[in-house]
């Protein structure tokens, strides 16, 4: 998979698992739409239990938690923040879609082409 975060200590380096992938259902992109509903579901999970421990937290110190996120007014750096995550989470999220068309593009490279070209000349 691709690492998702980067750090000033630790660059951002994507990793693309090599070879063929298994694939569970004959329906061409439904093994994609399960992937992606994977991610979804792993994102989710973590946001829950996010969510539920500031809820607990702010509970725990008398804070309304639901007013002061309706108020929040964000910055501009935490606003950068939010779409660096976001595009991290799509990045993920369409991970075996980018794969797949990078194959497919290296596949239909000139030199393939030629190199089935001459093979149906031989034939």
């Amino acid at each position: 998979m691709t690492q998702a975060f980067a750090t000033p200590d630790r660059p951002r380096v994507v990793r693309d698992a090599k070879g063929k992938r298994p694939q569970f259902y004959e329906t061409p992109g439904l093994d994609q739409a399960m992937s992606m509903i994977l991610v979804l579901a792993n994102e989710l999970s973590v946001l829950h239990d996010r969510l539920d421990s500031a809820e607990r937290v702010s509970k725990a110190r008398g804070l309304d938690l639901a007013a002061e996120i309706e108020a929040l007014a964000l910055d501009q750096d935490a606003l950068e923040a939010r779409e660096a995550w976001r595009q991290g989470f799509l990045e993920r999220l369409y991970y075996l879609a980018r794969k797949d068309a990078h194959e497919a593009a290296q596949a239909e490279s000139d030199a393939d082409y030629k190199s089935i070209i001459d093979d149906i000349a031989r034939s």
